[in-house]
């Protein structure tokens, strides 16, 4: 208990140190000119702290003509003079070291008082009460009450009749100073807080594009390799021994190949710019729905299109969307159900266009079971837009996706 009420004491005479002085602006620290910038070690004028230097110069000269003629010269009266300039001299950079300053001449000042019949002097109240704030502003509480206590004793030692009085300035000046640095404290937490609100704004986009850029990538991936790996089992199947079908059946391969290649470079190719350019090449569509249809077939699906209303006012969102959800379909289809029909349907109305996908049973057996993440890429796609999607299975066999997606919400900015 005693230790730690002597702890705020400790801090403000000997260990306790003070925030560093807050950052000036350009107008109060200008920078030197270029022709004295290489004789001078600093960049900058402290415009703030060359007025308190000369403003300590000033109160040492007049305090000390002041007290060297009351005192006739004593070595008390240059100490007290000491302890009422230097202070402001190192106010700004070491308010505390400055408090101290004023703190061990209190001999002096009881001298100078008892001499010269007034207790105070106005120049050495406006400098403590100076400091006083300046230690308020930039220590914390704890030093600041031990320090408002020490001077409060202080003035009942040197004048018990003004201790009312000076107590009341006094407290008043590092109410005044705690109140600032309670109000720059909270705008310093304000701020941090919005540097981390824009990081995490920045960092969630960075995960969005991430997930992105993933969605594309499976997308691609997962269609073309699919065709390619059915189209490599196929082709030997199909050539039976004639080399011009098992070339053509090659020719085919490499030309998938060459499209998932060209693909992932365009999705990838924003990752691996340095100057911060996007790859201007246009996003596919459902215009380009034919290829994909045309590598379907290729892959041994029986696939049937029906396409009702024009596609050509479609948001590049939205048609990325559909050929997305239509590439994921296809793939599955053709991974889970070979050989078996499939029927597509894109209906594109006033505000909406709508996408389904139906294949029936395959007719061999089916590869591997996936990870379900083509399912999951497929609904963030329509809710990003703020469409719905339904996956299921139908009776007898097979299965059904079914799209909606909105064409005014995506063409509103966002």
């Amino acid at each position: 208990m005693i230790s730690a009420a002597v702890r705020p004491f400790a801090l403000a005479l000997f260990r306790g140190v003070a925030d560093p002085p807050p950052a000036r602006s350009r107008r109060l620290a200008p920078a030197v000119p270029r022709r004295l910038a290489r004789m001078l070690p600093f960049a900058r004028v402290d415009l703030v702290r060359v007025a308190e230097a000369v403003l300590a110069w000033v109160l040492l000269m007049e305090s000390q003509s002041l007290w060297w003629v009351a005192l006739g010269g004593s070595g008390w009266g240059v100490l007290a003079s000491l302890a009422v300039a230097l202070p402001v001299a190192l106010r700004d950079r070491w308010p505390l070291a400055a408090w101290r300053t004023t703190v061990v001449p209190l001999p002096a000042f009881y001298y100078v008082a008892a001499a010269d019949a007034e207790p105070y002097a106005l120049a050495a109240m406006l400098v403590y009460l100076l400091v006083l704030y300046s230690v308020a502003v930039r220590c914390d509480r704890q030093i600041t009450f031990a320090v408002w206590v020490i001077t409060v004793v202080a003035m009942l030692i040197v004048h018990p009749p003004g201790m009312p009085l000076g107590a009341v300035v006094v407290s008043v000046a590092v109410l005044f100073g705690y109140n600032v640095r309670v109000r720059r404290n909270a705008t310093s937490r304000l701020v941090e807080e919005e540097k981390r609100a824009k990081f995490a704004v920045r960092a969630q986009a960075v995960l969005e594009e991430r997930a992105r850029i993933a969605r594309e990538l499976h997308d691609i991936v997962a269609h073309h390799m699919s065709v390619i790996a059915i189209q490599a089992e196929a082709v030997p199947l199909k050539a039976a021994g004639d080399p011009a079908r098992l070339e053509a059946g090659l020719a085919e391969i490499r030309t998938l190949s060459l499209e998932a290649i060209s693909e992932l470079r365009q999705v990838l190719g924003v990752l691996r710019d340095q100057d911060g350019r996007t790859d201007t090449a246009p996003q596919p569509g459902l215009d380009r729905v034919g290829e994909l249809v045309a590598n379907a077939r290729a892959a041994g699906l029986a696939v049937t299109v029906r396409r009702s209303g024009s596609l050509d006012r479609l948001p590049p969102a939205v048609g990325l969307s559909a050929y997305r959800i239509v590439q994921e379909s296809l793939s599955n289809a053709m991974r889970h159900a070979p050989g078996a029909m499939v029927a597509l349907d894109i209906t594109c109305e006033d505000d909406r266009v709508r996408v389904r996908v139906a294949n029936s049973p395959g007719t061999s057996p089916s590869g591997a079971p996936g990870a379900g993440q083509g399912l999951v890429g497929m609904r963030e796609r329509a809710a990003l837009l703020g469409g719905d999607l339904e996956a299921r299975p139908v009776d007898g066999g097979g299965f059904k996706v079914t799209a909606t997606l909105p064409i005014t919400a995506a063409e509103d900015p966002p």
